[in-house]
């Protein structure tokens, strides 16, 4: 998607341009509605959209970029709230996680990874959270690969 120098203008520090964020809270505007019509996915996803667009401006870039890049990586992935915290889930259990850091009161927010993501290569070690600050273009596409190691 290219975008013109306004929307480019209005990119917050690597989160959604101020148009994507209007389309991210009319989507949750949506999904409410479907919660009364018992669609708990759908439900889910609002409370996850809710949750991000409640935190404070950094932790919100970052937590915007990271449920695109989860969404977009691994579709078989269901948001919902874990812990309070937005977090993807297959059959249930979730893979992955996202913690603000200003919730937590720590100097970095966390994006990590249960038992249940295929993150293990044989060696021993792996990384199962990491510290996040801010997504350079190289972190996201990090992050992208983990996520889909994570499902596959």
């Amino acid at each position: 998607m290219s975008s013109t120098p306004d929307e480019a203008a209005t990119t917050n520090a690597g989160g959604f341009s101020e148009q994507e964020r209007a389309a991210v809270q009319e989507r949750a505007a949506e999904l409410k509605k479907v919660r009364g019509r018992g669609g708990k996915a759908a439900a889910d996803e609002a409370d996850v959209l809710s949750k991000i667009e409640r935190m404070e401006g950094p932790d919100r870039a970052v937590a915007e970029r990271v449920h695109a890049i989860v969404t977009a990586n691994a579709p078989e992935l269901a948001p919902k709230l874990w812990y309070g915290q937005p977090a993807y889930a297959r059959k249930g259990k979730v893979v992955c996680f996202f913690r603000s850091g200003r919730a937590d009161k720590e100097r970095y927010s966390t994006f990590g990874f249960t038992p249940e993501a295929g993150l293990d290569d044989g060696s021993g070690l792996w990384p199962t959270s990491y510290a996040v600050t801010e997504l350079s273009e190289q972190a996201q596409e990090s992050l992208a690969a983990l996520v889909r190691q994570a499902v596959s």
